[in-house]
């Protein structure tokens, strides 16, 4: 799945969660990030939120150009190598 946003952030991840979590449990296995040009700390959680989907469904899940805001602040919570691992 593809997020068609530029931005990513707590007024619009819990919907961004649903759409991935729909498309993880139909089988996705790549989630592109590469239109997001800004984020805040809700996109952390949804991409943790994509892995655990992804975990439960059985699927090893793959991120395509996570953001460098996304980067910086999964680095800060200590989950980057979380997220390094599925790109």
């Amino acid at each position: 799945m593809k997020f068609e946003t530029q931005d990513i952030h707590n007024g619009n991840a819990t919907e961004f969660a649903a759409q991935a979590a729909q498309a993880i449990r139909g089988g996705d296995a790549v989630v592109d990030f590469s239109p997001v040009r800004r984020c805040d700390s809700a996109a952390v959680a949804l991409a943790l939120e994509c892995l655990r989907c992804a975990r439960a469904a059985g699927i090893a899940l793959h991120f395509v150009s996570l953001p460098p805001d996304l980067l910086s602040l999964a680095r800060l919570y200590g989950v980057e190598e979380l997220l390094l691992a599925a790109a």
